[in-house]
């Protein structure tokens, strides 16, 4: 089968998979192992942004991937403590919306050097924050499997409801096929996951509806500024490892953005201490 019904075959397929090993991933290994996993994905996806800051040389590229490493090392030993932890997701929150203004008022206006930047602030916290989430005491493989689903709901009821209803562009010149009714769609799909969230891990509903959205929100922030970036460097996708789906960095841009949001969140909330 081919053409757009191929596609999106190939695509729920994958998704099929990729649900599958998220669930024998985040139940089924131990904490040590799951973080090992984080590290080993953010530095994947550190090599495919790497292609999208000009198209370096193999060596720059294996240079910007060990930077990334570097970074992740220094962050995991500077939020040890609980301050040093809130400093890093208030400044992702605050990069995040850096990259909303710049996508809202100069989408065109990318150099390698940019680009290499937003990487940093991207995928440094969001292994972190991926980390922390999972070592929460008692509920920390659920909680990490809330995150996810949460994330990819959002994105999820995005696709099909853009599909289905989609009329008014959300950023043509970012992403020509993203609409408002599209985010409308994966806001509600994320905010039906938030409440299920709230009566799993006993918080009330009216404290987990606007962190759950919140980081939704962002993850819409995430998924834009992967795109404004693959335009800028003549790419339609990060990587071709997951069929339909693109690559590494495809799959995680909106994780970048949502997990520290949500992160902060369950922060506040007391869901995580």
């Amino acid at each position: 089968m081919s053409g757009p019904a191929g596609a999106l075959r190939s695509r729920v397929l994958t998704a099929m998979v990729l649900a599958a090993v998220l669930l024998v991933v985040v139940l089924g290994l131990p904490e040590g192992a799951t973080l090992a996993l984080v590290a080993l994905v953010v530095l994947a996806g550190a090599w495919e942004w790497s292609a999208l800051l000009g198209a370096p040389a193999a060596a720059a590229r294996g240079g910007y991937v060990l930077l990334v490493a570097v970074l992740l090392g220094a962050a995991w030993a500077g939020t040890r403590e609980p301050a040093g932890l809130r400093a890093l997701l208030f400044a992702a929150s605050a990069w995040w919306l850096v990259a909303l203004l710049w996508l809202s008022m100069a989408p065109g206006r990318v150099r390698g050097w940019s680009a290499g930047l937003a990487g940093l602030f991207a995928l440094v916290p969001a292994g972190i924050s991926l980390a922390e989430i999972r070592l929460a005491p008692g509920i920390g493989a659920a909680l990490t499997l809330f995150a996810l689903v949460l994330i990819v709901a959002a994105d999820t009821g995005a696709f099909f409801a853009g599909r289905r209803f989609g009329r008014v562009h959300l950023a043509p010149r970012v992403s020509p096929g993203k609409t408002w009714e599209g985010v409308i769609g994966g806001l509600l799909l994320a905010a039906l996951i938030a409440w299920a969230g709230a009566a799993w891990f006993d918080v009330a509903a009216s404290r987990m509806l606007p962190v759950g959205l919140a980081a939704a929100a962002f993850s819409v922030v995430g998924d834009l500024t992967e795109s404004m970036l693959k335009r800028h460097a003549g790419v339609k996708d990060s990587g071709s490892i997951f069929p339909g789906h693109g690559g590494v960095l495809d799959r995680i841009d909106s994780v970048t953005a949502g997990a520290p949001v949500l992160l902060l969140g369950l922060l506040q909330i007391e869901v995580v201490a």
